[in-house]
């Protein structure tokens, strides 16, 4: 059997190839110009390099190569959707017969395009389930009473904006939330909520209750510890089972050194 992987930005991708070759499986990479990082050429062993709309030609990739299970990885901006894709003929229509433009309502769109064609779009998590976070704490602090009461009050929030299709990030102070996510990513929302309180900032970040993990699976690591202590934020909650943690040794290490506390809940 021939995996196919589509592409986005950040270190998604390339735990992919990694966990695909470990299990001894081939694997055929759709790269998005505008999204992926050009090592993929350097650590996949088929690539086809895409712009952002060109649905027809990824699909026909997929089929020369003989792929019938595929797996999406790594983000791909929204706004590059909205403003910089020139859409194929294939996704044009697509996108016409979409009842809204959500996340879930784009990539479903794709994934049924796919599914025409014989090409089944599985679980993005398929090659790599060991870096799923674990219930409980994942550092040695735990959040402290503070951080349990915002991540109480902010846990409900953050499902109802994940439920909307919303984003999947809130941060809290104090029982009170300072900023949600939107279009604008994670570490831009926790950076932003930096900007607008100071510090003692707990951050909430959830799986939609019906999380589809073939696509849009929560994410944390470096980067996000990095933005979290620039934001003077000290504690993050993600759900266990569903948040992906890249590097999750450095990251929990990192972490520590900032005296962040992080929790699967």
């Amino acid at each position: 059997m021939k995996y196919g992987l589509i592409a986005g930005n950040g270190q998604f991708p390339f735990l992919v190839v990694e966990g695909a070759r470990k299990a001894g499986a081939s694997l055929a990479v759709v790269a998005i110009k505008e999204e992926t990082d050009k090592r993929i050429d350097e650590v996949a062993d088929t690539v086809q390099w895409v712009n952002i709309g060109q649905l027809g030609k990824m699909i026909d990739f997929f089929k020369k190569e003989g792929v019938d299970k595929a797996i999406m990885a790594g983000q791909v901006k929204h706004v590059q959707i909205f403003s910089g894709a020139v859409p194929d003929m294939r996704m044009l229509r697509m996108l016409w017969n979409l009842p809204k433009r959500n996340t879930d309502s784009l990539i479903g769109g794709v994934a049924n395009e796919m599914a025409a064609e014989g090409i089944e779009l599985i679980d993005s998590t398929f090659f790599i389930k060991d870096q799923l976070a674990s219930a409980g704490p994942l550092t040695r602090r735990e959040p402290n009473e503070v951080e349990r009461d915002n991540i109480e009050y902010g846990l409900h929030i953050a499902s109802e904006i994940a439920r909307l299709d919303l984003g999947q990030t809130i941060v809290v102070r104090a029982k009170a939330c300072v900023a949600i996510e939107a279009m604008e990513g994670t570490d831009a929302t926790i950076k932003r909520a930096g900007e607008l309180a100071n510090g003692k900032l707990t951050v909430v970040k959830v799986a939609k209750p019906d999380q589809d993990m073939r696509f849009d699976v929560p994410v944390i690591g470096i980067p996000t510890i990095e933005t979290m202590a620039a934001a003077g934020a000290t504690c993050i909650s993600v759900t266990a089972g569903k948040t992906l943690i890249f590097d999750r040794e450095s990251t929990v290490k990192l972490a520590e050194k900032h005296k962040i506390a992080i929790i699967g809940s």
